[in-house]
């Protein structure tokens, strides 16, 4: 990533704020994404009591995610909403 060169203090602390917000949002953002493939790997295996808890473990991920602000609410209601459909696509 490039680096900013700004001249004024203000400006200089806010890059420096955004770097370490931008490293720790990457943290939570990489940690939900991995969940979520744990889950649908576990959800391909058909294995339903192991992929229900990868489900909720997942859930509880996104919903994390969520109330930090790194990723919208609704995004997270999404991702939540796919996994429960193909989770629900196992009884069938």
């Amino acid at each position: 990533m490039e680096e900013v060169l700004a001249n004024i203090r203000s400006a200089i602390k806010r890059n420096r704020q955004n770097k370490k917000r931008r490293l720790n949002s990457r943290i939570f953002r990489g940690g939900a994404r991995t969940q979520v493939r744990k889950a649908r790997s576990a959800i391909a295996t058909g294995e339903k009591k192991a992929a229900a808890e990868e489900v909720k473990q997942a859930v509880i991920k996104l919903d994390r995610v969520a109330a930090k602000g790194i990723i919208h609410k609704n995004n997270a209601a999404r991702r939540k909403s796919r996994l429960m459909r193909q989770l629900a696509s196992l009884d069938k």
